[in-house]
């Protein structure tokens, strides 16, 4: 399964996101890539929109992982940018979130390429022509 769509605005984006959540199940890894700015958290947000969670969802840039509950499943949303070594998973947990009940958000989730699951959906997020237009193309690895 492979699809791509274009996005002009931030609710957009979100939206697009709202509506791919729409086929996640429980245990689903979304592994997110692309540059700084290229809206891989506006994509979180829409995803965890979609799931019913209706905690304001940010990038957990220095926490690494930051869990929401109250939704259709439990997400947990992960941001990998700030990783000094994959030793730092160890110590967070990453195995038993990847392998729990869930859905797993991974930010930058080329910086552990080597722990990503094989069954996982790679979202790739580009910047456009314009400041907010994003070019999004989903994956369905396994």
């Amino acid at each position: 399964m492979h699809s791509s769509l274009v996005t002009h605005t931030e609710e957009e984006t979100i939206a697009a996101a709202e509506h791919f959540s729409r086929r996640l199940l429980d245990g689903d890894v979304v592994a997110l890539r692309g540059d700084l700015g290229s809206g891989k958290t506006q994509f979180a947000k829409g995803v965890c929109r979609g799931l019913g969670i209706r905690e304001h969802v940010t990038s957990p840039t220095f926490t690494i992982v930051n869990e929401y509950n109250g939704g259709k499943f439990p997400v947990y949303h992960f941001d990998f940018y700030r990783l000094r070594s994959l030793n730092e998973l160890n110590e967070i947990g990453y195995d038993e979130y990847i392998n729990d009940e869930g859905v797993c958000l991974l930010e930058w989730a080329d910086m552990i390429e080597e722990k990503l699951p094989v069954r996982r959906y790679d979202v790739q997020l580009s910047l456009g022509t314009t400041n907010t237009e994003r070019i999004i193309q989903i994956s369905r690895m396994q």
